[in-house]
């Protein structure tokens, strides 16, 4: 077993930048970015959709998505799904619930929501869809796309 951290991947590093300046392993397989966003999996139940409709076209239009990254954003979508079903079962039935054996236990979708919560994290931290990871994103044009006062530097009156 390796220690530290997990080597990037160099296209992350060529869309995050490699602040670090380390090697880009140049030998890595590459993968080609998608150009549009595939259909979800039939078996994903509807909130899970919704959600893969709201994060696969940021995720094209990054270059993030490919093939080989698609089980993640279905991981990440059915987790999601997972996590809204847990938290409506706590809105309706509370913390804690009645146990079969007769007392109040905890309600087992606060575990359910609580693992799926480490899953979005796991999973949405490799699609760069977390605020640390969205931080260090760098997508070509992004800055200039979003700043409408750069024609202003520079002029002169």
């Amino acid at each position: 077993m390796t220690r530290g951290r997990k080597p990037k991947p160099s296209h992350l590093k060529a869309v995050q930048g490699n602040a670090g300046k380390r090697a880009i392993n140049h030998d890595e397989p590459e993968a080609e970015a998608l150009t549009e966003v595939p259909l979800p999996p039939e078996w994903l139940a509807p909130i899970g959709i919704e959600m893969w409709e709201r994060v696969g076209p940021w995720l094209v239009s990054s270059k993030i998505l490919t093939d080989s990254d698609l089980a993640n954003l279905e991981a990440y979508c059915a987790a999601y799904n997972r996590w809204r079903l847990a938290e409506q079962d706590i809105a309706q039935h509370g913390l804690t619930v009645e146990s079969p054996m007769g007392g109040v236990v905890k309600n087992p979708a606060c575990t359910v929501a609580n693992e799926s919560l480490k899953q979005m994290n796991t999973f949405g931290s490799a699609l760069g869809l977390d605020p640390a990871s969205r931080a260090r994103l760098a997508v070509p044009g992004a800055k200039d796309a979003a700043n409408p006062f750069k024609a202003l530097v520079g002029k002169k009156r």
